[in-house]
Formats: structure tokens, sequence, C-alpha cells
């Protein structure tokens, strides 16, 4: 017995939702772009924590917790979220001279060399990555040489998010939380502390994390900066610290 053949329209509806479904969802895409497995090498940074370690200014849980979440607070969420989010609307409607403006602006904020050069390797390593899905950017050259300011980490995340339609507030979250987990872990290296309490500390920061992207969706150009002095100092010392583990 012969089938009844399948109406054309409901055919192309099925193939559609097929096709959806080999498509990664936007929470699919962030947890790759978030993944501690990216090979961009940010676990070999601390951010001037380990200096603030050797010298006693963190020694446990909870200065470990005061120090990240202070960053998190007076830069983290003043700075490079709100300069994430101007950057993908930058890349979102193709606005080239925004990124660039942006992306130095970044990077000139960085306050210690090594701050810099992290943040240069954090971005060049990222677009490298992305390079593997088809993702070009046509902005930044790999040469260095051609590329003097560099690209910053936020600048490659947004070019990411933007190209793949991602919803800007979730940006800023994956962002925010791939840098907590990032100091957090490098906390338990160096306090040391156990596994448990880096827990904790991940529990404790993750609930700032939402409003603090809230908000820095909202501030306006003037009122973007930092207020971590202690950390430059902490940075600046650790580039001539004698033993390290990391590179900032």
């Amino acid at each position: 017995m012969s089938r009844a053949p399948i109406p054309t329209r409901t055919l192309t509806a099925e193939l559609a939702s097929v096709a959806d479904a080999q498509t990664p969802s936007q929470l699919l895409r962030l947890l790759h772009l978030a993944s501690p497995a990216l090979p961009i090498g940010a676990f070999h940074f601390s951010q001037g924590l380990e200096y603030a370690v050797d010298v006693g200014w963190v020694k446990d849980e909870a200065g470990a917790l005061d120090w990240i979440g202070g960053i998190a607070a007076s830069s983290l969420a003043t700075l490079d979220l709100p300069v994430l989010s101007r950057l993908q609307d930058a890349w979102a409607q193709d606005d080239s001279g925004g990124v660039l403006r942006w992306n130095a602006f970044l990077i000139a904020s960085r306050e210690t060399c090594e701050l810099r050069l992290e943040d240069r390797h954090l971005g060049g390593a990222l677009l490298r990555v992305l390079a593997e899905f088809e993702l070009h950017t046509g902005l930044f050259p790999a040469n260095p040489h051609r590329n003097p300011v560099g690209v910053s980490h936020a600048t490659a995340f947004a070019f990411a998010a933007a190209r793949w339609n991602i919803e800007k507030l979730a940006v800023l979250q994956t962002y925010a939380w791939a840098w907590v987990e990032n100091q957090v872990l490098a906390a338990v290296k160096l306090v040391p502390l156990g596994q448990s309490a880096g827990q904790r500390m991940l529990h404790a920061l993750n609930t700032r994390l939402g409003a603090s992207c809230a908000r820095a969706i909202e501030l306006t150009d003037s009122d973007i900066g930092i207020s971590t002095a202690l950390s430059a100092v902490a940075s600046g010392r650790h580039e001539t610290q004698y033993t390290r583990l990391f590179r900032s």
C-alpha cells in the first residue's frame, strides 16, 4: 500500500525544525566562550592576587572573597562590563571606529604593563580560536607589529557575541562569571584554600553578578572607570616578584 505524499509545507517545517535543533543555542555558545577548556590561557593570570597573598594582604577565604569582590565591584562592573556592552553594540552595527575606540580605551585603562599584556594575550588567543570557527574580524591583523594597540579580551568576546546574536545581559553575565571563576581558582591555589571554600566564594560572588551586569548596561560614558588602587599596586609589584606561579 503506497503512502500519501507529505505536504510540501509540512516537510519544509520539519526540515527547519531539524536545522534549528542542530544549531547551538545561545546558552551553549556562551558555555563554550566561558569554558576553562577554551585554549586562551586565562589560568596563567591572577591579576595581582599572587602578590597580595605573598605579602599577607590576603590570608584566608574571607580575605580572598573581599579582594575578588572588591575588584569585581570597582573595576569589572564599572570598566570591563560597560565597555563590553558598547563593544557588542559596535560589532553588531559594523561600527569599526567604535570597536577600535573602545578597544584602545580598555587597554589604556590597564594600570600596569603585565595587565596590558594579559588583556592582549587573552584577546589575541580568543580571536585565533574564533578563526577556527570561521569567524574572522578583518579588523585586527595577526601581526603584532601591524597592530601595536592589540585586541582586548572583551573586544574578542563581544565580537563572538555579536556574530552569534546573543542577548547582551547574558553576554555580560557570562563574561563576569568567567572572570570571577578564574580569580577564585587562582585563590584556591595561592592562599591555599580547599575546594569547598572555592565553591562558597563562587556562590557568594555569583549572587552579586546579576545586579552588577544590569547596572553596567545603564552606565553613561562618564561613569566608566576604576577605583582599585591597591590591586594596581599589587600588579605593579608582581612584575618584579622573585618567585611567581602566575604571569600577572
